[in-house]
């Protein structure tokens, strides 16, 4: 059935995404839905880089994951953040700046299908420094993000 759900979802057009939950962050206060238009209030942030999945630099936008884990009252710890197929990592808050890295969800200045990696990509800025081109950062960057939850 959700694999029916996904191949559905991927045919939708990225306009379909506005006004439906994208992801929902669990903490301490509880669990909090986001559409895009909620995300993008939350303040953007911006950075080019290439990545090892796509081809050239690109610009991404979002919102920094550690803004993000503040609203929800997650301070310390491991968060798992997992895509829309139940794939899961985990994610030490200690290492977040309020820079990067961000739950991007524009690449180019154009919202992200799941077939691109979106609507929701965990990027980091891979070309501002040699320790985020390591397997760890890597590991860390799930596409496809739906969830993001303390442990």
């Amino acid at each position: 059935m959700k694999s029916a759900l996904i191949a559905l979802a991927m045919a939708l057009p990225v306009t379909a995404w506005a006004q439906d939950t994208v992801l929902t962050v669990t903490g301490p206060q509880g669990s909090t839905e986001y559409d895009m238009p909620a995300l993008e209030a939350l303040g953007q942030a911006s950075f080019t880089t290439s990545t090892i999945w796509t081809e050239g630099p690109h610009l991404f936008t979002g919102v920094p994951l550690a803004t993000l884990l503040r609203e929800a009252g997650i301070e310390e710890g491991l968060v798992t953040a997992t895509a829309v197929n139940d794939y899961a990592v985990e994610i030490p808050v200690e290492g977040l700046t309020e820079d990067y890295p961000l739950v991007a969800y524009r690449m180019d200045d154009r919202q992200m299908s799941l077939r691109d990696k979106g609507p929701l990509w965990v990027v980091y800025p891979y070309d501002s420094a040699p320790d985020l081109q390591s397997e760890v950062i890597y590991s860390r960057s799930i596409w496809q993000l739906d969830r993001l939850a303390a442990e």
